[in-house]
């Protein structure tokens, strides 16, 4: 894995290929987009700046003295995921929620300006293809080795948004060059099979949910056209109950098939067994080698499921849709206009199949929520379009571009350094600073401290990626 992914510094191109890519594309690299990029991601790296932890203080502690209590309880539930239908009565969604759609649509509007400066460069179509194989590949590889990281052994699962953009992403790349009503007629064809495979597989009447983690208390259960997306009781549980314990050591050591002595010979018997030491020996190196965990996999306590990625491969699409529309030579203010419409079309569709088709809850991807979470992230990438590729205020961007063109190497930092950072780097060596900035009393657990440290904390990430950035140094895959 380390070795196919790299920390690469990159030089100019030669002054032939930078002008005719170029004039190719008129617009140079997209300021929005790393702008839109850099924004996700340091949100990411901080852990939401604190707010749903500082939120869950009790109404005694003394930060209340100071901050409006009811204020922070209305923002820190903009900073934590729906317990599982994710859009509510009103229509309204935690900004929490729409991290990782926006992850995988940013992903997508990417893809035709990282493919196509390849092209323009000179790689031939094979070698894009398999680059995109191999970025597949290692992405999965680098979501399970992340969620693996509270267990002794590898835990072949695949929640995490890394893994869920390598399943599906040599597929979206496969779709990326092919025409727009391709595109759309793909995202209708992807989330309409994904409906009939969970509608028409609904849980029994007596179905054990308390056996599966699901409480109908926690509104987990649903009843009526609603019950086939019920957690741990849908299709696509039902497919990880049986894949997922294919990735684990059984519990028992593989045998040789038996024989009946009474139907074969003695000789076919000794033949047959031979047969079968050779491959018991093999499937025994590589279990123990890739797969040799054998705590049992019951189920996901999230409810988060393998097939996400199809669904999401249509969130990916609408952002390659979005992307070559920033390709484009359309003038801005039609490229603005299409974006704000496609996303109010998109909103409007995930609001209707959700109150009509199938309800829209992020944790299985639903296809309801495919499209509304798809509206809202196209709005998101018009409004940073129009900040900072539209109005004069592209200076402004800087900070959040210095970010948004490391983005691998900001989540790494996020998933891997955050609490080493928080503790080694922030209370030691910072905390002077801090206590003058905002005084001792502000920096306990009981006050802001909740919201300072993981703020200082992604302000040290921020200060490396300036420093990557003047150094050119760049994670690729």
């Amino acid at each position: 894995m380390t070795g196919t992914y790299r920390l690469q510094r990159t030089e100019p191109p030669t002054p032939d290929l930078r002008q005719s890519f170029s004039e190719e594309h008129p617009a140079g690299r997209l300021v929005s987009l790393d702008a839109f990029r850099g924004f996700i991601m340091i949100v990411l790296a901080a852990h939401g700046f604190g707010f749903a932890s500082f939120s869950n203080l009790p109404r005694e502690a003394p930060a209340w003295n100071v901050a409006d209590y009811e204020v922070w309880q209305a923002i820190g539930q903009q900073f934590r995921h729906a317990v599982w239908i994710t859009v509510d009565d009103r229509f309204r969604v935690a900004f929490w929620d729409l991290i990782q759609p926006a992850f995988m649509f940013m992903v997508g509007v990417a893809m035709p300006f990282s493919y196509r400066r390849r092209a323009a460069f000179g790689e031939t179509a094979g070698a894009r293809m398999r680059h995109a194989a191999v970025r597949a590949v290692v992405l999965v590889l680098l979501g399970v080795f992340l969620y693996s990281l509270s267990h002794r052994r590898t835990n072949w699962i695949f929640p995490n948004v890394l893994a869920q953009i390598g399943l599906g992403y040599f597929f979206v790349y496969l779709l990326h060059s092919r025409g727009r009503n391709v595109q759309i007629a793909a995202i209708a064809a992807i989330l309409t099979g994904y409906w009939a495979f969970f509608y028409f597989q609904p849980p029994p009447e007596n179905y054990d949910y308390e056996a599966v983690g699901a409480r109908a208390d926690r509104g987990e259960v649903l009843t009526g056209w609603q019950a086939p997306w019920s957690k741990n009781a849908n299709a696509a549980f039902r497919f990880d109950q049986w894949f997922l314990p294919l990735l684990r050591t059984p519990q028992q050591a593989d045998r040789a098939p038996a024989t009946d002595s009474s139907d074969r010979s003695g000789a076919d018997s000794e033949t047959g067994l031979r047969a079968a030491i050779p491959q018991q020996r093999s499937m025994s190196w590589l279990r123990r080698w890739f797969f040799s965990n054998p705590e049992p996999w019951t189920y996901n306590r999230g409810g988060y499921t393998t097939l996400n990625f199809i669904p999401s491969m249509a969130t990916m699409l609408l952002g390659v849709l979005c992307g070559q529309l920033l390709l484009s030579r359309e003038r801005a203010l039609y490229i603005l206009f299409t974006l704000f419409v496609g996303g109010a079309l998109c909103l409007g569709l995930g609001i209707a199949t959700h109150l009509t088709v199938c309800p829209a809850i992020k944790r299985i991807w639903t296809p309801s929520w495919a499209l509304y979470s798809g509206g809202c992230v196209i709005w998101m990438l018009g409004l940073f379009y129009l900040l900072f590729d539209v109005l004069p205020l592209k200076w402004f961007s800087r900070p959040l571009q210095v970010v948004g063109i490391n983005s691998l190497a900001v989540y790494l930092m996020g998933e891997l350094l955050h609490s080493w950072t928080a503790d080694k780097v922030v209370r030691i060596h910072l905390t002077g600073i801090l206590e003058t900035l905002f005084g001792a009393d502000a920096l306990q657990d009981d006050h802001f401290g909740r919201i300072i440290f993981p703020c200082a904390t992604a302000g040290v990430f921020w200060l490396l990626c300036v420093w990557m950035a003047r150094r050119r140094l760049f994670v690729r895959i």
